[in-house]
């Protein structure tokens, strides 16, 4: 029975050591601060540049995983942060990003500060 518990623990572990990556996107990086807030201030920085709206669309239940996207763009396939709770312990969100080369070194960068 012990080696049946080590077996399911161990499985278990390998399965969740990967951070599952949304469809097209790439990783920026991760941050210790709660989803919620980084997905605000990833938008906060790319209005400020645009002085445009940005949409903020929350994919699951209480802000855990935000699109960002950038001012302009079409949801759901439109250039956007995706901010998801990361499964790492020592970090509380992944950031990546998908879209267009269009904004991609200014909006990468506006990402990193915000992580």
């Amino acid at each position: 029975m012990k080696i049946l518990s080590f077996i399911l623990v161990t499985s278990a572990l390998c399965a969740c050591a990967n951070q599952p990556v949304p469809m097209g996107a790439q990783s920026v990086g991760t941050s210790e601060q709660p989803t919620a807030a980084v997905a605000q201030c990833i938008a906060r920085k790319w209005a400020d540049r645009a002085q445009q709206p940005v949409i903020l669309q929350t994919m699951s239940a209480n802000n855990q995983a935000v699109d960002v996207y950038l001012p302009g763009q079409p949801q759901p396939d439109g250039t956007a942060a995706t901010v998801r709770p990361s499964w790492s312990p020592t970090n509380k969100t992944w950031v990546g990003y998908r879209g267009g080369v269009n904004a991609g070194i200014e909006a990468t960068a506006d990402i990193s500060t915000c992580l």
